[in-house]
């Protein structure tokens, strides 16, 4: 029989260290392609500082959807359980069934607006890193 961690890392931690790891590189291998770049840029050039702009916009977007759709489901996880509707105080108690849930609920928001930057983050970390 396998033994079983006794804690598992929330998804939310691994990415904000994924991100904390992978966004200074890819600032500094930016700026360093931007000083690089000189003032005739090539289209490569040219190309990479769009996409950095566009992908955070992207990402922004993307983010905010995910946050609301998290917070979407908490709602009606909320407004479907039984705990919350009879006694919101003592549902939110510490130690409760309810608190845990909302615990939970909060984190999934935050892992759901994480999501896309450490998506993003880690991908041009790759693929900057590939470019030389």
């Amino acid at each position: 029989m396998r033994a079983r961690h006794p804690y598992t890392v929330p998804a939310v931690a691994r990415h904000s260290m994924g991100l904390a790891l992978a966004v200074p590189e890819v600032v500094a291998q930016r700026v360093m392609r931007m000083w690089m770049a000189g003032t005739p840029m090539s289209q490569r050039d040219r190309d990479e500082f769009h996409r950095m702009y566009a992908e955070k916009f992207a990402a922004f977007y993307e983010s905010w959807n995910a946050m609301v759709v998290e917070m979407t489901r908490a709602n009606i996880r909320l407004f479907c359980s039984p705990l919350g509707w009879l006694n919101p105080w003592r549902a939110m108690a510490p130690g409760s069934r309810a608190a845990s849930g909302h615990v939970r609920a909060a984190l999934d928001i935050l892992h759901g607006g994480t999501r896309p930057y450490h998506r993003r983050a880690v991908a041009n970390a790759r693929r900057l890193a590939r470019l030389r």
